[in-house]
């Protein structure tokens, strides 16, 4: 059928601007997505894209403003070189900005890597590594045993010292199809991302274009007569330089004898991103775990609504991420500190649980059946000397 309307056209179009009728097959042409690698999906999928950009924001620093704490045993410990370090892990940041970094390229790349820098045998600073300059290396079995790190073509491979220590920590999100690597939610994202942007651009085009498709000009010489290749070069270039971008909207055009100009124009629903692009940003959000109401997207947002949305937020996104690095610090670091340590982080200074948190306390105040201490325990506190009474 394709073949046959190909050469059909082909035999009808005399010859190259020939004013004589002929017929235009378009077919649609297959997608095009932009690239999955870190580099591409970083480029195209954040910095291009307000919708994730703001989703990896708000969980970063979100996840990285929840202070830490520390245990030995069950006693919390107020003051520690542990806390110290993580408070300021290196000269050049604190530990807000280094852990804000770490939790954007888990979301970016769905891989953060955390290097420990050790002098005279002791710990002293942390700093975070970009996934797309850190390459796994494995033994024969599979288990990682060094990373190589490349910069600027130079490779430093950070394998375990003599004591076995590993000095790199590496988080990765659930990839159902790789044993070493995590998998970013760009990934799964990916084709809303490009709907999304897709949508952008084409709305761009449409207001540099007076916000409408362009038309035709249909030259309506003698029969048989046809524009010279001059001709068609200098009419085309007149348009692009007098009569095309939102500077020229509405601007009059001036034809020469022989030329008539017939508008082209889609239905409205065809022009109707808006809808598209809604429904792509609510899978974008959907993928990173960050409702759609706490980006602004179209929906039921009233307050209600938005201080649940924010409480899920904090629930089902921000602290589960927070509890699972705790409990990789505390495997990794703990134990070059001491022993039976244990790292943690503070709910209660989340002001987004606030109203949760002020609810429990009631509830716990009014159950006189507990002790004391089981209050404690119920809230997340420790017991204390003396507590075991109603």
């Amino acid at each position: 059928m394709l073949n046959l309307f190909s050469r059909f056209a082909a035999e009808k179009k005399a010859a190259p601007h020939a004013a004589s009728p002929f017929i235009a097959l378009s077919m649609i042409g297959a997608p095009r997505w932009s690239g999955r690698d870190f580099t591409s999906a970083a480029r195209e999928g954040v910095i291009a894209n307000a919708v994730a950009y703001r989703c990896v924001r708000m969980i970063a620093e979100a996840a990285a403003s929840v202070p830490w704490l520390l245990y030995e045993g069950t006693s919390e410990i107020a003051a520690h070189p542990l806390l110290s370090l993580l408070a300021r892990p290196n000269p050049h940041e604190e530990g807000t900005a280094l852990f804000e970094r770490w939790y954007g390229f888990l979301q970016c790349a769905g891989d953060s890597y955390l290097e420990a820098v050790s002098a005279s045998g002791s710990l002293r600073e942390l700093y975070v590594l970009r996934p797309d300059r850190v390459v796994l290396v494995a033994d024969a079995r599979g288990w990682p045993i060094a990373y190589d790190y490349t910069i600027e073509g130079r490779t430093l491979r950070l394998a375990r010292d003599a004591t076995g220590f590993l000095p790199v920590l590496h988080a990765k999100l659930f990839h159902p199809l790789d044993d070493h690597y995590g998998l970013s939610p760009l990934a799964p994202a990916g084709t809303a991302l490009d709907v999304h942007n897709g949508g952008a651009a084409w709305t761009k085009a449409l207001l540099d274009n007076a916000a409408r498709p362009s038309g035709a000009l249909v030259y309506k010489g003698p029969d048989g007569a046809v524009l010279s290749d001059e001709q068609f070069s200098r009419l085309k270039r007149e348009l692009d330089e007098s009569y095309t971008g939102s500077a020229n909207a509405g601007r009059p055009m001036v034809l020469e004898g022989g030329l008539d100009w017939r508008s082209m124009s889609y239905s409205p629903a065809e022009l109707d991103f808006a809808n598209s692009r809604a429904v792509a940003a609510r899978e974008i959000a959907l993928a990173f775990g960050v409702p759609p109401m706490l980006l602004g997207i179209p929906g039921d947002n009233t307050y209600a609504n938005y201080r649940e949305a924010n409480l899920v937020f904090w629930r089902q996104t921000v602290l589960p991420l927070v509890a699972r690095t705790a409990r990789a610090l505390t495997g990794w670091l703990a134990p070059r500190f001491g022993e039976n340590l244990r790292l943690s982080y503070d709910v209660d200074a989340v002001e987004a649980l606030a109203l949760e948190r002020e609810a429990v306390w009631n509830r716990l105040a009014d159950a006189s059946f507990l002790t004391l201490n089981e209050k404690r325990a119920a809230a997340g506190y420790s017991p204390v000397s003396g507590g075991d009474v109603f």
